[in-house]
């Protein structure tokens, strides 16, 4: 047994495909390289007719100029994902596609392929698998790797091991990813994003001062833009900076909990193994309005968040593969006041209109005379859809899955 001045360094991997789906729909399309694409909303008519045109000419063929366009879309659909090129024009995930138009019109707009970026996400999987079996599955298109005992693993901090992964990756799938390798969860995912596209990013203990600190706090994996924006009122912008408070200062500020959290993760802290073995107990959605909201003189705008949560939801649960039975809501009034409802349906299901209708039902449950701030919808008893479908030989499940994604409300 090693000693712990012997005992090699611990070196943990966070792989991240690069922009996924887009990336997918680029191996269909590759005359669209180098194009704003953005991927997101329900199958359109504009879609069928360019399958229909298409005939049975390989899609390679398909002209530029005969794919839709963003210019003119009308709906409350929402980017699931965009092109690097797209991007440079402020578009995004989860931003609304009519949003995106105004910044892009001319850019090309694809329906998701749920069954299509399984497919590859399995692949990929798989093949990290063979080169390194401690995974741990964080999505459709991201994994944390130990390192730490796999030959390789340790040359040039993980870079050697890094390289083998991503050439048997390309060379298997033609998907490009990007790896960061660090002394923890937390640091890895941060240096995941430093070379993007196609990067490997190495960190070491002794690297945070200069790779980790100038980095605004809001890269630290868990500072959302409330938490951000509070540290920001507060004269803290980088991680240096939060990383020079006090626990006790930090703790006053924050809470406990979440105080010695923001101390550990500024100093480089975190203790998180690999998980093999990962299955969420719910998947929930929620959102901070920028004013406090009034169910009676903002139905409307209410009415069109909430729809857009539930939809949210369920294209979580269809990402990652389960289906759940529990609808729940979450609602925050503007004295701070918390309050939640939930109710258990008789099968599991990850269809945005009966996870609408039911979180409907359960916001009745609740008086609505105070003013709203925030508003959550929630799906658990989770199982994955697998099991569901083990249990319903008949249906056809991945037929469900792309009809519950394509569903506009």
């Amino acid at each position: 047994m090693s000693s712990p001045l012997n005992a090699p360094l611990r070196r943990i991997a966070h792989l991240d495909m690069d922009a996924f789906y887009a990336s997918v729909e680029l191996l269909r399309y590759p005359q669209l390289k180098g194009l704003p694409v953005v991927i997101g909303g329900g199958r359109r008519p504009q879609d069928e007719a360019l399958k229909a045109a298409q005939g049975e000419r390989p899609p390679h063929w398909i002209p530029i100029a005969d794919f839709p366009r963003l210019k003119g879309y009308s709906g409350r659909g929402v980017i699931t994902t965009a092109t690097y090129a797209a991007r440079q024009f402020g578009i995004g995930s989860a931003m609304g596609l009519m949003k995106a138009a105004k910044l892009c019109p001319e850019a090309i707009l694809l329906p998701v392929d749920f069954a299509a970026y399984r497919h590859y996400s399995r692949s990929f999987k798989a093949i990290i698998l063979e080169i390194a079996p401690l995974m741990e599955d964080r999505g459709i298109d991201e994994v944390y790797v130990d390192f730490t005992l796999v030959p390789g693993g340790q040359r040039e901090g993980g870079r050697v091991l890094a390289r083998l992964i991503q050439k048997a990756i390309f060379d298997a799938t033609g998907l490009t990813c990007s790896v960061g390798v660090a002394p923890n969860k937390l640091l890895a995912k941060m240096a995941s994003e430093f070379n993007k596209p196609n990067g490997i990013a190495i960190v070491f203990e002794d690297d945070l001062e200069n790779q980790i600190w100038p980095l605004a706090c809001r890269k630290i994996n868990g500072i959302g833009p409330k938490a951000d924006e509070k540290l920001q009122q507060l004269g803290i912008q980088t991680i240096a900076e939060l990383a020079q408070k006090e626990i006790d200062w930090l703790m006053d500020h924050f809470g406990q909990k979440t105080g010695a959290w923001m101390f550990d993760a500024a100093h480089g802290i975190d203790t998180r193994p690999v998980v093999l073995e990962s299955e969420p107990v719910s998947i929930s959605r929620e959102t901070t309005f920028e004013r406090d909201l009034h169910a009676a003189h903002d139905k409307a705008e209410l009415g069109a968040i909430f729809t857009r949560l539930c939809e949210q939801v369920a294209q979580d649960l269809a990402r990652k593969g389960f289906v759940g039975k529990t609808i729940g809501i979450k609602l925050r009034f503007d004295d701070f006041k918390s309050v939640t409802r939930d109710l258990t349906l008789p099968d599991h299901t990850f269809d945005a209109a009966v996870i609408r209708h039911h979180a409907g039902l359960c916001l009745k449950r609740v008086p609505l005379q105070q003013r709203l701030r925030l508003l959550g919808v929630r799906v658990g008893s989770l199982m994955t859809l697998a099991e569901h479908q083990i249990g319903r030989k008949n249906e056809a499940p991945l037929q469900q899955l792309q009809t519950a994604m394509d569903l506009t409300i």
